[in-house]
């Protein structure tokens, strides 16, 4: 009978070769922490359109709703939060729902001065100023 290689036992099959460990410190602790790794491609997905999502609400807000959305979509399929463009969502909608009650609340007092102008004068029409109006 033969004597087997040191780490196999008879009756037993080879084991695979294993990769070299690294060495420990004296006290067996893990290697010291190097610092912060780079962001990979899929942490930052749809972090600088949410950025600029966020910007365009205030300056116009239909453009900074459909950016805040895209941001959005990119930042969920690649499985990271973004805070942002959430907030660049909201304000994009709250911006434009004011802008529409402004510019009915604007029609509104335009139709009531009208109306009032020519309760005055009456109906036919009317040059003062140079402006003409035709009352009903």
């Amino acid at each position: 009978m033969s004597t087997p290689p040191p780490g196999e036992y008879p009756g037993q099959p080879p084991q695979a070769p294993q990769a070299p460990q690294p060495p420990k410190d004296q006290y067996g602790a893990a290697p010291a922490y190097s610092g912060a790794a780079a962001p990979s491609g899929d942490a930052t997905a749809g972090k600088t359109l949410g950025i600029v999502g966020l910007i365009l609400a205030f300056l116009a807000p239909p453009i900074g709703l459909i950016l805040s959305i895209v941001a959005l979509v990119q930042s969920k399929n690649a499985g990271v939060k973004n805070t942002l463009a959430k907030v660049g969502l909201i304000l994009s909608i709250v911006f434009i729902v004011i802008a529409i009650i402004a510019t009915i609340a604007g029609i509104a007092i335009g139709a009531s001065a009208i109306s009032e102008v020519c309760g005055e004068l009456g109906s036919g029409t009317h040059t003062s100023g140079g402006t003409t109006i035709t009352c009903p």
